[in-house]
C-alpha cells in the first residue's frame, strides 16, 4: 500500500489525510506541536478550569462545510452548541441589534432594511449547499451554477462601504453589515471587503455561528477520530525539517504550511521562480487576542446580546471602517473594532460552575508588537460598564505568540494570506495546490479558498495529488 505524508495537523492538514485514507492510502500526520490541531486547539490559558481556544472558536464554515458535512464526526464526540442568536452587535445607546438565526425573524428585526436584507441573501442561503459547494471551490473552475455566483461576484467585488450605502438605509443595520465585513481584515472602503461580509452574513441564517461543545479542539479530535478509523495516523511533537522530509520520501506529501514554512522546508525541491512567488504572498494584517477568565457572565448595558455567543465591538459603520482603515495603513486603532465570544453562556463545560470565558481580538498590523489589552478593555466596558470588575485573569496573544503557538500564523497572520484579487485569484501562486516538485503539494489556508475552518483547502489538494497519482 501507498504510504503518503501530511506537515500539519490543522483542519486543512486532516481534511487531506482524510482525503487519502479515504482513497486506500496509508497516511501518517506529522505535527511539531504538542497538541494537534492548529489553530483549531483548546487550551488551558488562564486558570485551572477554564478551558480557551487559541485559534478559532466560533465555526460557521466548519459547520457548512461541504466536505466536514460528509464525515460521521457525531461519532466522534463533536456536537454543535448555537446560541439563542447567532449574532449581537451593541450600539452606544445601550441597544443591540441582534441578527436571528431565521431569516423570516431578521427580516421583522432589521425593520426597514429587512425586506432588502432578505432579498439580498435567501437564495444563498435556501440553497446553501449548491452556494458553498461553489464558494468553497477553486477560483478559476467552472462552478456549478454560473449565473447564481456570477451576480454575487459582481456585488462582492464591491467594497462594504459601497455596498452598505446602496442597500441599507439604516445606520444600524450598516453597523452590523460593518462587523460581518470586518472579518476579512481589509479597511471597508477596499474592494472586495463586501464579499466577507456577505458571506458571514450568509452563514448566520444558512447554517449558524455554532460553537463545538468543550471548545475548538473537539474538532481537531474529531477528525483525527475519523482518520483513524480509517487507518490513518497522527504523531504529535514530531516537527519535521527538510532532512527528516527527505528520510520519509512519501509521496505524496501535503504540506499544511504557510508559503515561508513551504520554502524552509522543502526550498531546494522548489525552482528559483517559483520560491520567488512564494516569496511575495502578502501576509493579512495580525490579531492581537485576549482571553479572560470570568467571575460572571459580561455585564452587558444591552441584556439582549447574552442571547448571542459571539458579540462584535466596534459602535457605527464609521468607527469600525476608520479602526479598519487603519489597520489597512500599517497603524493600531486607537479604538479597535473587537470580535468576542461567549461560549460558557452555553456550553458550561468550558469554567467552573458559575464562572465564564470571553475570547477576543482585534486586528493590528503584520508583526505588530504594540500592547492592546487596554484598548480591548476599554471597548468591552463601553458596552458593559463594570467588565474590569470581573475579570479573574487575562492570557495575552500578541502576534508573535500566536506564530511562537503555531507557525502557520505568521506575524499573527489568522487568514493565512491577505485578501485581494490576485490573491484570490492565485493563491499562493498561479500553481495553486501544486508546488512544481514531484509529488509535493501545498494545502494550508495559504491556497484556495482560503482561511477558515474549513478543510477545503486541504480536500482540494489531496484530490489534485490523487489525480496525479493515476
Amino acid at each position: 500500500m501507498s504510504r503518503a505524508c501530511v506537515i500539519g495537523s490543522g483542519p486543512n492538514g486532516l481534511a487531506a489525510a482524510i482525503v487519502l485514507a479515504q482513497a486506500g492510502l496509508g497516511v501518517d500526520v506529522y505535527e511539531a506541536e504538542a497538541v494537534p490541531g492548529g489553530a483549531a486547539r483548546t487550551l488551558p490559558l488562564t486558570l485551572p478550569g477554564f478551558l480557551h481556544d487559541f485559534g478559532s472558536a466560533v465555526h460557521p464554515l466548519a459547520a457548512g462545510s461541504p466536505f466536514f458535512s460528509t464525515l460521521p464526526l457525531g461519532e466522534h464526540g463533536l456536537e454543535w452548541i448555537h446560541g439563542n442568536a447567532p449574532l449581537a452587535h451593541p450600539l452606544d445607546d445601550g441597544t443591540a441589534v441582534v441578527l436571528e438565526r431565521n431569516l423570516e425573524e431578521a427580516e421583522r428585526a432589521l425593520g426597514a432594511d429587512g425586506r432588502a436584507w432578505r432579498q439580498l441573501l435567501e437564495p444563498a442561503v435556501r440553497n446553501w449547499k449548491d452556494f458553498a459547494e461553489d464558494t468553497f471551490g477553486p477560483p478559476l473552475r467552472v462552478p456549478r451554477h454560473p449565473l447564481r455566483m456570477a451576480r454575487f461576484g459582481l456585488t462582492a467585488l464591491r467594497s462594504a462601504r459601497s455596498f452598505a450605502k446602496s442597500h441599507f438605509t439604516s445606520e444600524r443595520t450598516r453597523a452590523v453589515f460593518a462587523g460581518l465585513a470586518g472579518h476579512s481584515f481589509l479597511g471597508l472602503d477596499r474592494p472586495l471587503s463586501a464579499a466577507t461580509g456577505l458571506m458571514f452574513a450568509v452563514t448566520v441564517h444558512a447554517v449558524g455561528w455554532p460553537v463545538p461543545r468543550g471548545g475548538a479542539g473537539a474538532i481537531s479530535r474529531a477528525l483525527i477520530g475519523h482518520l483513524n478509523q480509517l487507518g490513518g495516523t497522527v504523531q504529535t511533537g514530531r516537527r519535521v525539517d527538510g532532512e527528516i522530509l527527505r528520510e520519509l520520501n512519501c509521496v505524496p506529501t501535503l504540506c499544511d504550511v504557510s508559503p515561508a514554512g513551504l520554502i524552509a522546508l522543502a526550498g531546494e525541491r522548489l525552482t528559483p521562480a517559483y520560491r520567488r512567488a512564494l516569496e511575495r504572498f502578502e501576509r493579512a494584517p495580525g490579531a492581537f487576542k485576549v482571553d479572560y477568565a470570568l467571575s460572571e457572565p459580561v455585564p452587558w448595558r444591552a441584556h439582549e446580546c447574552r442571547r448571542a455567543i459571539t458579540v462584535h465591538l466596534g459602535g457605527s459603520f464609521e468607527q469600525i471602517a476608520a479602526a479598519e482603515e487603519a489597520v489597512s495603513g500599517g497603524r493600531v486603532a486607537e479604538r479597535p473594532f473587537v470580535l468576542a465570544a461567549q461560549p460558557s453562556l452555553f456550553d458550561g463545560s468550558r469554567a467552573p460552575a458559575g464562572k465564564h470565558v470571553l475570547w477576543t481580538y482585534c486586528h493590528v498590523p503584520n508583526g505588530s508588537g504594540v500592547d492592546m489589552v487596554e484598548r480591548i478593555d476599554a471597548q468591552i466596558e463601553r458596552f458593559a460598564p463594570g467588565f474590569r470588575d470581573c475579570v479573574l485573569a487575562r492570557h495575552v496573544s500578541a502576534p508573535a505568540t500566536l506564530e511562537r503557538m503555531d507557525a502557520n500564523l505568521a506575524g499573527g497572520d489568522i487568514i493565512g494570506g491577505a485578501i485581494n484579487v490576485r490573491q484570490i485569484l492565485f493563491r499562493p501562486t498561479v500553481r495553486g495546490y501544486s508546488t512544481g516538485a514531484p509529488g509535493l503539494y501545498l494545502c494550508s489556508a495559504s491556497t484556495p479558498p482560503g482561511g477558515g475552518v474549513h478543510g477545503m483547502c486541504g480536500y482540494y489538494a489531496a484530490k489534485l495529488a490523487l489525480s496525479r497519482m493515476k
